[in-house]
């Protein structure tokens, strides 16, 4: 085994652990900083999971009102739109 055959060996090994080492650090909540400070995440707070839900109910909410039917705002499209038409057909005839 040539010396740079070895360096190139001993580089694969080294970059394996690391991405064995991320890995295994981001499945069990250790966060590095900007610095490289490794610090530990929390993933089972109360409060960020009462403010996810929270969240939740209003992207429901906006999708409700976003593709509601019966709201004011597609009544009234609703109603313009057949005023529209009936002009248009009053126009043809």
């Amino acid at each position: 085994m040539s010396f740079w055959t070895a360096i190139v060996i001993i580089v694969a090994i080294v970059a394996v652990t690391e991405v064995i080492k991320s890995k295994h650090r981001a499945q069990n909540g250790v966060s590095r900083d900007y610095l490289g400070n490794e610090e530990f995440v929390r993933r089972d707070d109360p409060e960020a999971r009462r403010e996810i839900e929270d969240l939740r109910e209003r992207i429901k909410v906006l999708e409700r009102i976003a593709t509601d039917g019966n709201s004011v705002d597609a009544r009234e499209t609703k109603r313009i739109a057949a005023e529209i038409e009936a002009l248009r057909n009053e126009q043809d005839s």
